[in-house]
């Protein structure tokens, strides 16, 4: 049965920091004296509002400050779970310049002995890698300074301590440090986010600060805590899947821009008005229709006017982004508007890609499109252009261009990405203001985009599509935890499109913190290839929330149809457990580790059904794997059914818990996958 997660101590806590906000732990420093806390001294308290909805209660706290500031406080305490939050906002309500502010940060003691970390990396060269580190010897120190948040290192945190621990997040989509010390029986954790921000505020300004998470548990055991995270996740932090409130639920999805026998440098470049009917009718006739259909890059007229083919170097979809207007050369007149009408009648949707934080000829944008020039963030030997939605103005004319295309098409999912490193031309934009203005740009950009995709979805709902967007950067670069309030990582990485070994890595790494994720269906020799392998064994460790259908329907005379209706039925009979709790029974491995065994399990503790996958990698010398199943219940019976074969086979709670279940599989690269179910 689902665990009771209620926290007595994590209520108090929270009750006794909204009841004196002077001790609360956050701090700043304001014209070079430090103020800890929100004291009477210091503060004066004008407004207060606490708000109870149903999973969550709010507290927010207005004060005026140094004269000049409007500083607020707002909070979230959800009782179920014991989890707190918070962010904290500075506006300069006055008629001049606010002092300088700087070193906003969270800092939390936890007292206990044998305090561990554990967590993992980023993406890119870091592929999800986890960590443990004993903090008794050795602090810990994770700082991100690319302004993509989740490339390097990933703010979610798990430190065990005494006979407990927490779970830490820092929700913020540019840069953070997050450090972990332990002295004299406590360990200390400071949070921070804008690194090196020190700025004073113009009047009317506003900045604010991360959303910090604090999720105590109460029982030091590592399953126990990834799965109290996914749940509270999961229920509490998923966005909605429509304008109905309805929760977020798997789907599947299929990109188009490899069926269309036209060269494909990446993206959609290559798809056409004539393209996409014969690969969706296809789709249809084999009974292999995915929920979603993925638009993705290129679709786009360039600045200049031209129709990007991909034909040359300066004429792709990499180097032709801003306009957010179909290419009439493609697509002429409401021939897009019709693909995604066929689509919706035959029950599908569509999602569309975008990167609004870049552009690319910004003297064209300003002729032909409207664009001012001042908005374009550029710096001699840097390739790529920013796009400055931190400026109001820039924002409107982004979100307006990007709404009405999405509108226009009834596009039903917007999906997003970014393919550069933001920071340095933040860093730049900052330096062209003057003294004192480090950080200020960062502040603007972020706020900024949590406001684009807030406005986005407020548009999508308008007539009938998502209630939230795809997040992307360069894969896996937006993941933070204040994104996906709005959003989910339909690709968690890049690198999640190659090998079944990377695959299998990602997930048993990343799918603890972050539940609703997705990866390709296929292995592929590189990221973009056209064709790869599609068996069992691939999509087995594919099934995630996110399904993304790798096919040529027309043009691959091989295409063979019985195994991508074989993925699809299976992944839509066992989806329902994929967002439940999830247990890895198996070391980790490096994504060029394939001589062993992976194996995981996905569980719903109130239906107490799931599934057991196992994977005897490529080159696995043994056959036969036992598994302990931690959410066997001792006096219990379970039945495990063979997905492949049929055979029922059934064992005691206990044998499965401390014993373990054992499977004997005979070939390399062969999977297995057994239905769980207590009897």
């Amino acid at each position: 049965m689902r665990t009771n997660y209620q926290n007595v101590k994590a209520e108090s806590w929270y009750r006794e920091m909204t009841a004196c906000p002077e001790n609360f732990p956050f701090s700043f420093v304001y014209d070079g004296q430090k103020v800890n806390g929100f004291s009477k001294e210091q503060f004066t308290l004008i407004d207060q509002k606490t708000v109870k909805e149903e999973k969550k209660e709010t507290a927010d706290f207005v004060f005026s400050f140094a004269g000049q500031l409007e500083v607020t406080l707002k909070t979230a305490f959800y009782p179920a779970y014991g989890v707190s939050e918070w962010t904290v906002w500075f506006k300069n309500i006055s008629d001049s310049d606010s002092k300088v502010i700087e070193k906003m940060e969270s800092s939390l003691e936890f007292a206990g002995e044998r305090p561990i970390l554990r967590g993992i990396l980023g993406d890119h060269e870091n592929f999800y890698h986890p960590y443990t580190v004993e903090l008794e010897e050795m602090p810990a120190t994770f700082y991100t300074d690319s302004g993509r948040a989740t490339h390097i290192h990933f703010p979610y945190f798990n430190l065990e301590y005494g006979d407990g621990g927490v779970m830490l997040a820092i929700g913020w989509a540019g840069t953070w440090k997050a450090d972990f010390a332990f002295e004299n029986g406590v360990t200390t954790y400071c949070a921070t986010s804008v690194n090196d921000l020190a700025a004073y505020l113009k009047p009317g300004e506003e900045i604010r600060t991360a959303l910090f998470v604090r999720a105590p548990y109460q029982v030091r055991n590592e399953y126990y805590a990834t799965n109290f995270w996914r749940s509270w996740f999961v229920d509490c932090n998923l966005p909605p899947y429509d304008q109905n409130g309805r929760k977020l639920e798997p789907f599947s999805t299929c990109c188009l821009s490899n069926d269309t026998g036209l060269p494909n440098t990446d993206g959609s470049i290559s798809e056409r008005y004539f393209t996409w009917k014969p690969s969706l009718e296809k789709m249809i006739a084999e009974n292999c229709k995915v929920d979603f259909r993925w638009f993705d890059a290129g679709w786009y007229v360039a600045p200049s006017g031209k129709s990007p083919d991909g034909s040359t170097p300066d004429n792709d979809w990499w180097t032709t982004v801003g306009t957010w207007e179909l290419d009439p050369v493609k697509w002429p007149g409401k021939t897009f508007l019709e693909s995604t009408d066929f689509a919706r009648a035959n029950g599908m949707k569509t999602l569309m890609w975008f990167e609004p934080e870049r552009v690319t000829d910004p003297d064209n944008l300003v002729k032909n499109y409207g664009y001012k020039r001042e908005w374009a963030i550029e710096r001699e030997g840097f390739a790529n252009i920013a796009n400055n939605i931190g400026d109001p103005e820039c924002l409107a004319w982004t979100t307006e261009r990007v709404c009405k295309t999405l509108r226009e098409n009834k596009v039903e999912m917007y999906r997003e990405d970014n393919n550069s490193d933001p920071a340095a031309l933040w860093k730049y934009l900052d330096a062209r203001e003057g003294d004192n203005r480090k950080g200020i740009t960062e502040c603007k950009f972020i706020m900024a985009h949590y406001k684009m995709w807030d406005d986005i979805i407020a548009c999508t709902l308008s007539y009938g599509g998502c209630g939230f967007v795809d997040s992307c950067a360069s894969g896996g670069g937006r993941n933070d935890l204040e994104s996906m309030r709005r959003g989910v990582p339909l690709l968690r990485s890049d690198y999640d499109r190659t090998t079944t070994s990377m695959r299998l890595a990602m997930t048993t790494a990343f799918n603890k913190w972050i539940p609703f994720c997705g990866a390709l269906t296929k292995e592929q020799a590189t990221q973009l290839a056209p064709t790869g392998v599609s068996d069992p064994y691939v999509w087995r460790a594919s099934y995630l929330p996110a399904l993304n259908v790798s096919s040529q329907f027309v043009q691959d005379p091989d295409q063979d149809f019985g195994i991508l209706r074989f993925g699809l039925q299976e992944w839509k009979q066992i989806n329902r457990y994929l967002l439940k709790d999830f247990y890895v029974h198996t070391p980790w491995h490096t994504q060029d580790d394939r001589a062993g065994f992976t194996s995981f399990s996905f569980f719903d503790p109130e239906e107490e059904k799931g599934i057991l996958l196992m994977f005897r990698m490529e080159q696995c010398g043994i056959d036969t794997l036992t598994v302990r199943l931690p959410y066997a219940e001792c006096g219990a019976e379970y039945t495990l059914t063979n997905a492949d074969s049929g055979e029922v086979i059934t064992c005691s709670g206990e044998a499965l818990k401390k014993k373990g279940f054992t499977c004997v599989i005979g070939e390399k690269r062969e999977s297995r996958l057994f239905k769980v179910e207590k009897k």
